[in-house]
């Protein structure tokens, strides 16, 4: 029986957020044209994690699990994905639209052959073709285009579009054979910046800063704000550049594409690089002393006021919700 393959990601052996969204669309694009959920699962150590894909809808699971997988490798990961692909026969190869989701898309599409969709934020079959909405120009634009007759097309759905749902029962899991391909690039190590914050990638509320936070100690203001929230802290490329905050908290063309349900941006002008990351965010405020500042042209609720005295009364007042609730 056909089915729709669903890559998952795993970092030291926890499934990410972005690949349970992936899979659960998979599920339901499934149900709508009949075919099986089958998923992918590579790593070392990580077998004993493959049966609870079942409870977000994939039938089977097949297991790469040894040692050189242990950190990822896009030969390694996309021979697995391969070797997966060549027991379910699938129309189409779902994956996460994160950083690893994109790198391995590409070579996993180069080396079965097919087309690659990238960062769809709408999908549907028709005809028993897949049919994406993805966004183009910077956000400015929305591009339909079909997977073509070859298959399996690979897809990457964007983050925090395509919602997660659990209501499944565990799955059967098949160990596939191990990897024949020499892995040329090896990563010897992982060095984690401290804190154990959240990745923006998958955060369902952001608080960034830009260029108006004035210094690196102001970030401060936004970490409190998004730690009441409960939220992830983002960044402008003008506070990444200017030395304020690591690469890894920017949203924009040149960083992370992110679609949280709630997105307060403070001190960002709005330049349209960083609209093209988080204008599909659900709802938007903004912070800015500028009230022609072009963030105001997307947000939902736009505060014109200083940024410094604005976020300790937003914080305090959150703190106060919650203590009262």
């Amino acid at each position: 029986m056909a089915c729709i393959l669903t890559f998952i990601e795993q970092r030291d052996g926890n499934i990410r957020k972005a690949s349970l969204e992936a899979l659960s669309e998979a599920r339901r694009q499934a149900a709508s044209a009949g075919l099986e959920v089958c998923a992918v699962l590579a790593g070392q150590g990580v077998a004993a994690r493959a049966a609870e894909l079942g409870r977000y809808g994939a039938a089977k699971v097949f297991v790469a699990d040894e040692e050189r997988l242990a950190r990822y490798s896009s030969e390694g990961y996309a021979q697995a994905v391969k070797l997966a692909a060549e027991r379910c026969r699938p129309d189409a190869i779902f994956l996460a639209g994160t950083a690893m989701g994109r790198d391995l898309s590409g070579r996993l599409a180069a080396r079965l052959g097919v087309g690659c969709l990238a960062d769809v934020t709408q999908l549907r079959i028709e005809g028993g073709t897949f049919v994406a909405v993805r966004p183009v120009y910077s956000g400015k634009a929305l591009a339909t285009t079909d997977g073509g007759a070859v298959k399996p097309v690979v897809i990457s759905l964007r983050p925090n579009v395509f919602p997660a749902e659990a209501n499944g029962a565990d799955a059967a899991v098949e160990a596939l054979p191990a990897i024949d391909t020499a892995i040329r690039a090896v990563v010897r190590e992982v060095v984690a910046a401290g804190g154990g914050e959240l990745d923006v990638a998958e955060a369902d509320v952001i608080v960034a800063g830009g260029r108006g936070i004035k210094g690196p100690e102001n970030f401060a203001l936004i970490r409190d704000l998004a730690e009441a929230i409960g939220g992830a802290v983002g960044a402008s490329r003008a506070a990444v550049d200017a030395g304020w905050i690591e690469h890894s908290h920017q949203v924009g063309q040149t960083g992370k594409v992110v679609s949280p349900s709630l997105y307060v941006a403070c001190g960002i002008s709005g330049a349209i690089q960083h609209l093209a990351g988080m204008s599909s965010s659900k709802i938007i405020v903004a912070v800015n002393k500028d009230a022609e500042a072009p963030i105001f042209k997307v947000a939902d609720y736009g505060i014109v006021g200083d940024l410094f005295q604005v976020l300790p009364a937003l914080t305090a007042e959150v703190k106060k919700l919650k203590a009262e609730a």
